[in-house]
């Protein structure tokens, strides 16, 4: 079992950063990829980045690159998203999971492990 509890959520401006966290406790953390999704009001979950924990490959989705920044620190068991330039389409409760393997890493379904979420607001 892996439990993930995500942090760092909360009220910015547009253009502003936030700095979410995701840390990670049961199984050994290096043995798995993470990724974060997210789910607006009314929308389906969506990717945003992943990062495979054992040589630091990382993947993003289209509307968050260039802006957004996933890394992980494995002596924390913690995984980091940096958004910068946030917008209001940004906002939307953000999931930290985790996935035993990089094939499919952007499709929910795969994922083994899931955080309960952090809530972030871009006001415009």
């Amino acid at each position: 079992q892996v439990q993930l509890v995500e942090s760092g959520g909360g009220l910015v401006q547009a253009g502003g950063s936030l700095r979410l966290s995701c840390a990670a406790s049961g199984r050994t953390f290096s043995s798995y990829a993470m990724g974060w999704f997210r789910r607006a009001p009314g929308k389906e979950r969506e990717f945003v980045a992943a990062i495979r924990l054992s040589g630091g490959a990382t993947y993003y989705a289209n509307s968050v690159k260039g802006r957004f920044t996933i890394s992980r620190d494995n002596a924390k068991n913690t995984v980091y998203l940096q958004m910068n330039s946030l917008k209001p389409e940004d906002t939307a409760v953000y999931y930290c999971a985790a996935v035993t393997s990089w094939v499919g890493v952007t499709d929910s379904r795969t994922y083994n492990y899931w955080g309960q979420g952090t809530q972030v607001t871009v006001s415009s």
